[in-house]
């Protein structure tokens, strides 16, 4: 019995995790080339440790799957810390003052939109589609 209510839990923990959007672990130039394979874009999600409205889209906006689905259907998805130098060097070269920012660019590196602060899942969900279009549509 206490076997299969681990077997449950460990179940349903791996379809949470599967629910949330996937931030690759990539350096940029992978991330781009990634994007371009897929004909997506590439979505950056600049973030600190320390920062809690940061945290607040992690638990609010990026574990929700309805979000997780929209992203993954549009864009190749990373993140960087902005107190480590990639995501320092992207905040600078982007003109980044403050977290969360999401930096939203085509594959050549090309700024297409950016998302700031911390959003309902809603908000940040009509945001991205400004910015991205109707997934399917022509960019």
């Amino acid at each position: 019995m206490k076997k299969t209510i681990l077997l449950l839990l460990f179940s349903l923990g791996c379809l949470a995790a599967e629910a949330q959007v996937r931030f690759r672990e990539v350096p940029t130039d992978a991330l781009r080339r990634e994007a371009a394979a897929a004909d997506k874009l590439v979505f950056i999600d600049l973030y600190a440790t320390w920062c809690g409205p940061c945290k607040r889209m992690e638990r609010e906006v990026f574990s929700r799957p309805d979000i997780a689905a929209l992203m993954e259907r549009c864009v190749v998805a990373a993140r960087y810390d902005i107190d480590k130098p990639t995501g320092r060097a992207l905040a600078r070269n982007y003109g980044v003052r403050a977290v969360p920012t999401c930096l939203i660019l085509d594959t050549e590196g090309q700024l297409r939109g950016t998302i700031s602060g911390a959003l309902s899942p809603e908000a940040f969900e009509a945001a991205l589609l400004r910015i991205v279009g109707q997934p399917g549509e022509e960019r």
